[in-house]
């Protein structure tokens, strides 16, 4: 039985960078996300409570928090601002994404831009984006670049030469608690959602190249502003 082409609306049936693959399904079976990537009020709380969360706390026991070495945790602009802001804002773009991407996607076929004709061949590149963002295996090795080259750069080129709340003993030393957590935790988190943010806009940039191959069937008034998409 021939399988139905895949259907671009806003129930996140069609093309959205933001729904599909393991992490999303994880999601979606924890109850931190519907199929409307709504609730991420849920999955901020969650990321903060993985992350950041347990460095506070880890730092205030081992007194590391606001003194007791050259950078305490607290005082640390770049840990706060990558835990505190950062990390929400990737979840909570998700939102945005999902909605505007869903409709530009159906500005397509609403406005006319693919005919009739070309139908099946439009789906046919919907369906093959979606597989390349479901894939287990980009996901996978999202996580073990976040391990391996993501802590061989930070090693290199982001530790600091000096006491912190990581490396109470300075560079190079056994970690703390915290470091230990922050290490192989909060980062390998934070790296992989940047990476999986990456990955997925290069499925939408190889979308619309793919989309920009067919007979497009574009008028002086055509609409073209993003203004548009989500309306």
């Amino acid at each position: 039985m021939p399988r139905e082409p895949t259907r671009h609306t806003d129930d996140a049936t069609g093309l959205s960078i933001v729904v599909g693959g393991p992490l999303y399904r994880a999601c979606m079976r924890a109850r931190l996300l519907r199929p409307q990537v709504d609730l991420p009020e849920r999955r901020v709380l969650a990321v903060l409570l993985i992350a950041w969360v347990p460095l506070a706390v880890l730092s205030i026991v081992e007194g590391h928090a606001f003194s007791g070495v050259a950078v305490p945790f607290f005082t640390q602009l770049t840990a706060q601002t990558r835990y505190l802001i950062a990390l929400p804002l990737l979840v909570i773009a998700e939102v945005v994404v999902h909605h505007r991407i869903v409709a530009a996607v159906g500005e397509f076929t609403d406005r006319g831009i693919i005919a009739p004709e070309d139908r099946p061949r439009f789906e046919q590149i919907i369906a093959a984006a979606v597989r390349l963002r479901d894939s287990r295996w980009v996901e996978a090795i999202l996580v073990l670049l976040a391990y391996t080259v993501g802590y061989w750069l930070w090693k290199r080129y982001v530790a600091m030469h000096t006491t912190t709340w990581y490396a109470a003993g300075g560079y190079d030393t056994p970690l703390t608690a915290a470091g230990y957590w922050h290490i192989f935790i909060s980062m390998p988190l934070f790296r992989f959602l940047m990476m999986r943010w990456y990955f997925r806009l290069l499925v939408w940039y190889w979308f619309l190249w793919r989309v920009s191959r067919l007979p497009l069937h574009l008028t002086p008034s055509t609409p073209i502003a993003p203004a548009d998409w989500g309306s």
